[in-house]
């Protein structure tokens, strides 16, 4: 989309019909595949005070847009938390196929192949079809606009440095005077017009150039030029040969992304290699797909609705710090300050941060108090106003590191990959993008939660955290304080350059401005919570509101009219500080899985929400939080859900429907016994593989075709060769062995096909990992099933009964029992390890060396090998992550644990604010709200004091 507002429907470009629709549109295609909020869109409608109906003219215009994009509309534009999200891929979009071709431009062009970088420059810049956005002039669109034009016309500065290069003076002079008439006091442009025209042997026009030039910049700015634009024109007026542009883009001239120039007090490192210009654009990448992942995290919490709760934050005076020497340096008169004393909020921790000498920084504070949101809030801030050279901030929860196992950098690598898969495509971003990116120092890492890694390993991490940034590394940490100075006492360990920072409680009066800051006219629900708490400022209601969960939680919980937020003010119902916590977390639920549901905001009324009662909701959720404190984790991820599963129960959900096809493949072909033997072997073996093995997890892939093509030849010339000795045990003809060698070849060869996600801006999610281990499955299912029944069906058929070393009178093989067992070993060694290359390779043997009388007709063994390769698909489908997940899904489901269509409820508790998606896993909104309901309640006292706090959850 850069010339005109039009959009791909399935089959042809559909008009718009106004320009309201078309404002509309633009905003969420300047966004794409991102959440752009109702807000946004509003300002994108008006460039005024926008009318009182707003928000339903947009979720209007919305639903025109998707009528006029057919039966793909819905689709197309889905509704997503507080807003709505363009879904479209890199050839459905103008803008996307433009940056594209641009970086493979640039590309060719650092690997000294010019022409091709030409050619593919032209080729972006011939999507262009008129100024960007024109005709949309809201102040929104405007800017955005003119972003857009400025990087066309750099793209085209580029191109033009290209083409001088390769001696194309006359072919880009004409363009250049043009141009440079557009933008009389553009220099680069001026200098690329007086290199064009010196080359064609028109000095003096050259020269006419830079004094046109030269008036315009002093009349209008007051400048002169550059130095660089002067040296060129001293040139041309001594009449010297050779001046002209860069044969390459460099740092200094080509207007990249901030990663790509040299960091301010620093020189040029000297050439591009490719490999530069590649981990340069995963760095440009990786730095926008974090500010759209975090950009919507803060508006799916509500963090500015109307404005977040007052966090404020100040050095602290627990003993868990260096000296204010060791963090702030030595000031310029030598001495070295002896106090610390940081202070601020969330408007400027980024600005506070990049002054740190060392730029570590650990953030402590209570249950609650906003860890996370000063975490999310730092790394948008750091993101904003992103200097030239300054590394990115990646935010990411440490819940799974384990200092004794792993180096921070190792970690950081394989989170980098799993969070933003698109790193590992070494195409896009060269080898080892996410080793380089940690290795060269380019990005900051903004840790979540050391606290909720286990007890044992706090000291054990603060000290691998001071190692891997003894060096001077940027780094935030943040971790709960009680966890934090108990780690610090117990082991003396500190973060040597660190600043340490602690979250003040929340004051009063902005308790109680976040808490009335949303009342309806009229509504005196608040009154009396105010007047009680500036009567009472440290009474048990006052301190329980300390933290922004608490104040979030209170304003959640009474947001119906008919609930009564003055209860709270009762000193005999809450005695203390914790009784009016738990009363708030019990509250929770059924605040946002009311009775009588409300249409929610954040859902577009024109598509069918799925409601769930409360009874539903609070078990479903009881039990997912149970599962977490089980098994000592934070992270909700779909494909670790099997361990709310018995091991015994795993094994015979996944080993026995294949065993069953098994059994039916065995009796089709010789009969009852022979499928009891089929059967009872692979049953057998998959409960075993399945109940002490250790599944691989989900695949971060997608199908690709192009540049496959050697690798594609290099996996079929490995599935020749296994289809031809297996077809050569079993004594198949030659022109059967032939078919079974192309049949494994295709089988083998399409695995190449997947492939890391192509772009570095793609955000891992839940049901986005979902989709790709899917695809992953479906692909290894169709493409065994297929060759092995084949192989099954041709060895039935036409095999010609050589036997080898036969026992029990003639009725088993040993020489083809080692074939059988040496294949399925192999095949159980790529799906389960160890365990499953044991368990599935005695279950080969088992039915490998069978001798019972072959087919005699084609049809009997087509038939037998359809039931084979579906028993084998269906085996191979099931040790992949999604196939488990499938049953074990289903089991929980029949059993009331979860509702039959999880993902769907995790994201609709992930919209109510329920959950958090922190990457591919889901997180409770707070470890308190898990734990109050992952904590059974106590029995009742059979003594006097037998009263149980109103507010217990109780477990289903």
């Amino acid at each position: 989309m850069l010339g005109t507002l039009e959009v791909w429907s399935e089959a042809a470009r559909v008009p718009l019909p106004s320009q309201r629709h078309q404002r509309v549109l633009a905003a969420l295609l300047l966004a794409p595949n991102a959440v752009v909020s109702l807000p946004k869109l509003v300002e994108a409608l008006w460039d005024e005070r926008p009318p009182a109906t707003a928000t339903k003219q947009v979720q209007n215009c919305v639903s025109a847009l998707r009528e006029r994009l057919g039966p793909a509309g819905n689709d197309l534009i889905a509704t997503d938390g507080p807003g709505y999200r363009m879904t479209v891929t890199c050839d459905q979009l103008d803008s996307l196929r433009f940056h594209r071709g641009l970086t493979a431009a640039r590309l060719s062009a650092a690997e000294g192949r010019l022409a091709e970088g030409v050619a593919e420059a032209r080729a972006a810049l011939r999507l262009w079809r008129g100024a960007a956005l024109d005709g949309l002039d809201t102040p929104l669109l405007t800017s955005r606009a003119a972003l857009l034009d400025e990087q066309r016309l750099n793209a085209v500065e580029e191109c033009i440095d290209w083409q001088l290069a390769l001696g194309e003076h006359r072919e880009v002079a004409d363009e250049l005077a043009g141009l440079v008439v557009e933008h009389p006091l553009r220099e680069r442009l001026s200098r690329q017009l007086m290199c064009a025209l010196f080359r064609g042997g028109s000095q003096v026009e050259a020269l006419a150039v830079y004094r046109r030039l030269c008036g315009g910049l002093a009349d209008e700015l007051g400048i002169d030029p550059g130095p660089e634009l002067q040296e060129l024109y001293t040139r041309i007026l001594r009449g010297e040969s050779g001046p002209a542009g860069p044969a390459a883009p460099t740092p200094a001239e080509r207007p990249a992304a901030p990663a790509e120039r040299p960091a301010a007090g620093t020189t040029d490192p000297g050439p591009r290699t490719a490999e530069t210009v590649r981990l340069a654009g995963a760095v440009r990448e990786l730095g926008a797909a974090i500010t759209r992942q975090w950009t919507a995290e803060a508006e799916m919490r509500s963090l500015n609705r109307p404005e977040p709760v007052h966090l404020g934050w100040s050095s602290t005076g627990r003993p868990v710090a260096a000296v204010a020497g060791a963090v702030l340096g030595v000031r310029p008169d030598g001495d070295r300050p002896e106090r610390m004393t940081l202070r601020g909020d969330l408007t400027d921790v980024a600005a506070k941060f990049r002054r740190l000498p060392a730029r570590q920084l650990v953030v402590l504070g209570e249950p609650g108090a906003g860890k996370t949101v000063l975490a999310i809030q730092l790394t948008l801030g750091l993101l904003r106003d992103r200097a030239p050279g300054e590394p990115v901030p990646v935010l990411l929860p440490l819940a799974s590191w384990n200092p004794r196992r792993e180096h921070l950098r190792l970690w950081l690598e394989r989170r980098l990959v799993e969070e933003y898969p698109g790193l590992a495509n070494t195409a896009a971003y060269g080898w080892n993008a996410a080793e380089r990116l940690v290795a060269e120092g380019l990005l900051i890492p903004v840790l979540d939660g050391l606290d909720e890694t286990p007890p044992a390993l706090h000291a054990a991490a603060i000290d691998a955290l001071d190692q891997a940034v003894a060096d001077g590394r940027p780094l935030v940490v943040t971790c709960r304080t009680a966890e934090y100075e108990q780690a610090v006492r117990h082991e003396g360990g500190i973060l040597a350059r660190a600043a340490v920072v602690e979250i003040e409680p929340v004051g009063l009066e902005d308790a109680i401005r976040f808490l009335t800051a949303r009342k309806r006219l009229g509504d005196p629900r608040w009154q009396p919570v105010a007047d009680h708490l500036r009567g009472h400022p440290t009474g048990a209601f006052a301190r329980a509101l300390g933290t922004p969960l608490m104040v979030d939680l209170a304003r959640t919980a009474y947001t119906d009219p008919a609930t009564d937020p003055a209860e709270l003010c009762d000193p005999a119902r809450f005695p203390d500080r914790h009784e009016v916590e738990q009363h708030l977390l019990a509250a929770y639920l059924p605040a946002v899985y009311p009775r009588h549901p409300r249409p929610a905001a954040p859902y577009n009324p024109t598509v069918p929400v799925r409601h769930y009662s409360q009874e539903e909701a609070q078990r479903w959720l009881t039990f997912l939080a149970q599962h977490l404190r089980a098994t000592g984790t934070h992270e909700m991820a779909w494909w670790q859900l099997e361990g709310a599963v018995p091991r015994c129960v795993t094994g015979l959900l996944l080993g026995l429907p294949p065993g069953l096809l098994f059994a039916a493949t065995g009796e089709l072909a010789a009969g009852p016994v022979v499928g009891l033997i089929y059967g009872l072997s692979f049953t057998l073996a998959g409960c075993v593989a399945h109940g002490v093995g250790n599944r691989p997890g989900p695949l971060r892939v997608e199908l690709h075709f192009r540049g496959t093509a050697a690798r594609f030849l290099g996996r079929f010339g490995i599935g020749v060769a296994i289809g031809v000795g297996l077809g050569i045990s079993w004594s198949l003809t030659a022109v059967t062995v032939t078919l079974l060698a192309v049949i494994f070849g295709l089988g083998i060869g399409v695995h190449v096909w997947l492939d890391a996600p192509v772009d570095a801006n793609r955000v891992s999610s839940p049901p986005s990992l979902l989709r790709q281990d899917r695809l992953a499955a479906v692909l290894f299912t169709l493409s065994l099933a297929l060759s092995l029944g084949l192989f099954y069906a041709m060895a039935f058929a036409f095999t010609r009964q050589v036997r080898f070393v036969t026992v029990a009178d003639g009725r088993f093989d040993l020489v083809l029992a080692l074939a059988g067992g040496s294949a399925a070993a192999l095949l159980g060694r790529y799906l389960l390890g160890g365990v499953g290359s044991a368990a599935y390779g005695i279950a080969g043997m088992m039915i490998g060396g069978l001798v019972f009388p072959r087919s005699t007709g084609i049809t009997d063994g087509l038939l037998v090998g359809l039931t084979f390769g579906l028993a084998v698909g269906l085996a191979v489908c099931l040790t992949r992550a999604w196939g488990a997940f499938a049953l074990n899904r289903l089991w929980l489901a029949a059993r009331g644990r979860t509702p039959w269509r999880l993902m769907r409820f995790l994201d609709d508790a992930r919209r109510r604010g329920v959950l958090r998606q922190m990457g591919a896993v889901y997180q409770f909104r707070h470890a308190r709200l898990r734990d109050c309901l992952g904590v059974p309640p106590e029995p009742a006292s059979t003594g006097g004091a037998d009263r149980q706090p109103s507010s217990s959850v109780v477990t289903p």
